[in-house]
């Protein structure tokens, strides 16, 4: 045999030596491997949130520690470990500029868990890292509370139990099923009274509190600038559901207002910062007509105070819009605000009537600030606006005539409605509504809706950019209407003489089917959705569909729990004006019937766990009465023989019967032990002895 044969040997024998196979490997390291990956597996979710050298810190340590208990070599001297948590506790607070809050805390318990695998040498460090892991579980959710997330943290518990019942099994080698059925068996056990204290515990808030930088997401701002809602488009989130009384209104009635948008800087539009005192400024006077809509709305986190309502949904009547534990105000241009950031998901119900018209019928002072431009900015629209009032069918129109001929200006120059019109303006984003108005005609809404106000005020009339949503999916997901924040969308609304303030949506005059339909634009798929979407048009979103579906079930009837709901179920359970008093009695007693239901499964399981003791005692008393004395100790093969020399021929059944048991409960293999049924014949036995002994 060559040398290189020789050599491929070695190698062979060294890697079935370091990994001989799962079956084969010792106790010590098969546990403890189990253990490490199911760290990782805990650690997983927290990737995006670590610093990069914690990342790398924690796999290096997990695999060093996998290897060392491979090659059975021993762990590192703690002096060693003492050195990476100094110097993880020093890259910790360069990278989050402190050790404590939740960031830098959650760093340093992921190395601190990491660290003490390398410390695994006696039972009580086994211990440590188990409830590390418990409370790293927990922590995942400071970041996401998502049904996935809840779903890895479930297998994450499961793991840590399984390792922790192996910790327990020091004697053989327990199959790690078995181990892996006795902490599913545990935490099966454990649910009802979890459930319990799911449902009835008071509680004053939804189900996780988290910090607000937590579950801040993308959506609309309080500015717009020109071009920057069409990135809003790739974002197909939900942004809200809801879910009517009745039929749903149709698509074009669908618009959710967000942020009112009135002061033009000459490149961003912002909220107005009125001139003129508050008493000078145009009210709200909404006035409806009909009965209204009701609606139940849940609307997901986001960066804004705003709740996108539909238009209109007043302030008054038993449906008016609340929040336990925020204050909302309804602004005179018709926006619903809360005091903080919607950082948590709400759930409100209210009333809409799309049948309105609000905003003072006469011009107030206040409305000068809804003409206002700036200097300087789109001097060749201002000058197509005022050759426009120059014809003598414009010059002395109303603010219906002109904003019909505007709109047909839309039309009749094939504007175009597009995802990618490109950058307007000069490098510093003047003159944007120049060029798109007068030269390239192409843009998404948000163009449309601020050159349109624009024009409007160059004409005089008073205009406002309102953002939002318009539309919804048109498949309903389990009843609700889903808006996503694909749907974001602008619109204007002009000022017109005895009927208050208008809205106008110039998008319809170009893409009517917009609005009509809800058919927003998307942009291209990408590699996955797009063969997905060759192979089966409707299966990608039915497969979308039925996860939102499930997430949302998630979201309202778990993490959105709240007391409401409590009164309501103790409401269907009887009591007819539940306060928090009867939430407290029934959960005591709850807990206490499951305390002594514990307590007699308990003592039934006793019971049944050891039946050989038992059967043991009562075949001695029965052996007494034959005169056969019978120790405790003694197997039953002991005692047949006893009975073969006491008796003889008249005990060969007893003597038999005792070595029938004796075979079901020693042999290997043999059938399981069944008192009742062995002792029915053992008696027997014992009676026709006594019979022929008399």
């Amino acid at each position: 045999m060559n040398h290189r044969a020789i050599d491929a040997l070695d190698k062979g024998f060294a890697v079935s030596t370091w990994w001989p196979g799962w079956a084969h490997l010792p106790r010590d390291t098969r546990d403890a491997l189990f253990l490490l990956g199911v760290i990782a597996w805990t650690v997983l979710p927290h990737t995006g949130h670590l610093p990069a050298w914690c990342i790398a810190m924690t796999a290096a340590v997990l695999l060093w520690r996998a290897r060392l208990a491979l090659l059975q070599q021993p762990l590192p001297g703690r002096w060693a470990v003492a050195g990476v948590l100094v110097a993880a506790a020093a890259l910790t607070g360069w990278s989050h500029g402190t050790l404590l809050g939740k960031d830098a805390g959650v760093t340093l318990l992921v190395v601190l868990m990491v660290l003490k695998t390398l410390e695994l040498r006696a039972r009580r460090d086994a211990l440590v890292v188990f409830f590390l892991g418990f409370f790293l579980v927990l922590t995942n959710f400071l970041y996401s509370q998502s049904l996935a997330v809840a779903a890895a943290m479930l297998i994450a518990v499961w793991g840590l139990l399984t390792a922790l019942v192996l910790a327990h099994m020091p004697v053989g080698r327990p199959w790690l099923r078995q181990a892996m059925g006795i902490a599913a068996r545990a935490a099966l056990l454990g649910a009802p009274i979890m459930v319990v204290l799911f449902v009835l515990f008071p509680r004053f808030g939804p189900l996780w509190g988290l910090p607000h930088d937590a579950t801040a997401r993308t959506g609309l701002s309080g500015t717009l600038t020109m071009g920057g809602m069409a990135d809003l488009v790739a974002d197909d989130t939900v942004a809200f559901r809801v879910r009517f009384d009745g039929p749903p209104p149709p698509p074009e009635a669908l618009y959710w207002r967000g942020p009112v948008l009135a002061q033009f800087d000459g490149r961003d539009w912002r909220r107005l910062s009125p001139t003129f005192p508050a008493a000078l400024q145009p009210g709200a006077e909404l006035r409806t007509r009909g009965d209204g809509i009701g609606y139940e709305i849940v609307v997901e986190p986001s960066r804004l105070p705003t709740l996108p309502l539909l238009e209109a949904t007043p302030d008054s009547g038993p449906d008016a819009p609340r929040i336990d534990g925020m204050r909302l105000t309804f602004t005179p241009d018709l926006q619903w605000l809360a005091d903080r950031p919607l950082t948590d998901r709400v759930q409100l119900r209210a009333r809409v009537y799309t049948d309105f018209a609000h905003g003072p019928a006469r011009n107030v002072l206040g409305l000068q600030d809804y003409l206002e431009l700036p200097s300087g900015y789109n001097p060749r629209t201002l000058e197509w606006a005022a050759a426009l009032r120059r014809q003598s069918a414009y010059a002395q129109a109303d603010a219906p005539t002109l904003v019909q001929a505007v709109l047909a200006h839309i039309r009749r120059e094939n504007f175009s409605y597009t995802l990618s019109p490109g950058t307007y303006g000069d490098e510093r984003g003047r003159h944007a509504v120049d060029e798109f108005w007068l030269d390239r005609r192409a843009g998404f809404c948000e163009h449309f809706a601020t050159a349109f106000v624009v024009v409007m005020r160059a004409l005089d009339v008073p205009a406002r950019v309102v953002t939002g949503y318009q539309g919804a999916d048109p498949v309903l997901q389990d009843g609700w209407v889903v808006v996503r924040n694909s749907h974001a969308h602008a619109w204007a609304e002009v000022w017109m003489a005895g009927r208050g303030w208008v809205r106008v949506d110039p998008t319809a005059a170009v893409a009517p089917e917009r609005i009509q339909r809800s058919l927003a634009l998307r942009p291209p798929p990408g590699l996955v959705a797009g063969a997905l979407g060759d192979v089966h048009p409707e299966l990608l979103a039915a497969l979308r569909r039925g996860w939102e579906t499930l997430n949302h079930q998630w979201n309202r009837w778990v993490l959105n729990y709240s007391r409401g709901q409590q009164f309501d179920l103790l409401r269907a359970l009887g009591f007819s004006a539940p306060d928090w008093a009867d939430l407290g009695v029934l959960l005591v007693a709850i807990l206490s019937a499951a305390a002594l239901g514990g307590a007699a499964w308990a003592a039934w399981d006793r019971w049944r766990q050891d039946p050989w003791k038992r059967l043991h005692r009562r075949l001695r008393e029965r052996l007494g009465d034959l005169g056969v004395a019978a120790g405790a100790h003694e197997a039953p093969r002991t005692l047949a023989a006893r009975v073969d020399a006491a008796l003889g021929a008249a005990g060969a059944p007893v003597a038999e019967q005792l070595r029938r048991l004796d075979r079901l409960r020693y042999a290997e293999g043999g059938a399981p032990l069944r008192p009742g049924a062995w002792w029915r014949g053992f008696d027997r036995a014992v009676r026709v002895a006594r019979r022929q002994r008399a």
